[in-house]
């Protein structure tokens, strides 16, 4: 079988496309899956209540509205009029009930009151016990979010060094590759650890 090398790298032939995957490659890659396991880890932050209110608290909340579930923020809009308070206003006066359905099944903590057709959310004060375990379930999250960046690294390494077992990459550039994946995979601890500290800092705060 005789292969042609096309653009991009890509290796061409009647029956089969392949491409060589470069150290570039396995970086930009690596990067990606680091930023979007912390992505998801502040994704997370963001639905752990704190004292202060924020449309993020309730925005993904499922609402079966109109034969399917939606997010309530596809449904409503959601401000912040007091720093305890929550106004869901629904832009169908219709899902009212839906979404006040939706509030009081969701795990969030917070007793919707409906007054006509906007939905108020109070937010209480937290007591100190309950804030303990919030750190301790964010602290938690922070650590799933490590193992993610470790797994994503672990990876990257590998793919390396079955490119250096192939003759694809040399010693050298399979020792400078472990260096790069090595310093995403710090910088996006760092990341972590700092989202962690701004949380259980919103958290503490009284």
């Amino acid at each position: 079988m005789i292969a042609i090398l096309g653009p991009a790298g890509f290796y061409c032939s009647p029956q089969l496309f392949f491409h060589i995957m470069t150290a570039e490659e396995i970086l930009f890659d690596a990067e990606m899956a680091m930023e979007k396991s912390v992505d998801y880890m502040v994704h997370e932050f963001s639905s752990v209540r704190t004292g202060k209110a924020s449309p993020a608290l309730v925005e993904n909340v499922d609402v079966e509205a109109y034969g399917s579930a939606m997010k309530l923020k596809q449904l409503a809009l959601i401000t912040t009029p007091e720093p305890r308070l929550l106004v869901v206003q629904p832009f169908d006066a219709g899902t009212v009930k839906d979404i006040e359905k939706a509030l009081k099944e969701s795990k969030i903590g917070i007793m919707p009151l409906v007054d006509g057709k906007i939905i108020r959310l109070p937010i209480p004060e937290l007591s100190e016990e309950r804030r303990k375990d919030l750190v301790k379930s964010l602290r938690q999250m922070a650590e799933e979010a490590r193992v993610r960046v470790r797994a994503n690294r672990r990876t990257a390494v590998d793919d390396g060094r079955k490119m250096e077992k192939a003759s694809e990459l040399t010693e050298d550039g399979l020792h400078d590759l472990e260096a790069g994946v090595q310093k995403l995979t710090d910088k996006s601890v760092k990341e972590i650890d700092d989202h962690l500290e701004r949380k259980e800092a919103e958290v503490m705060k009284i």
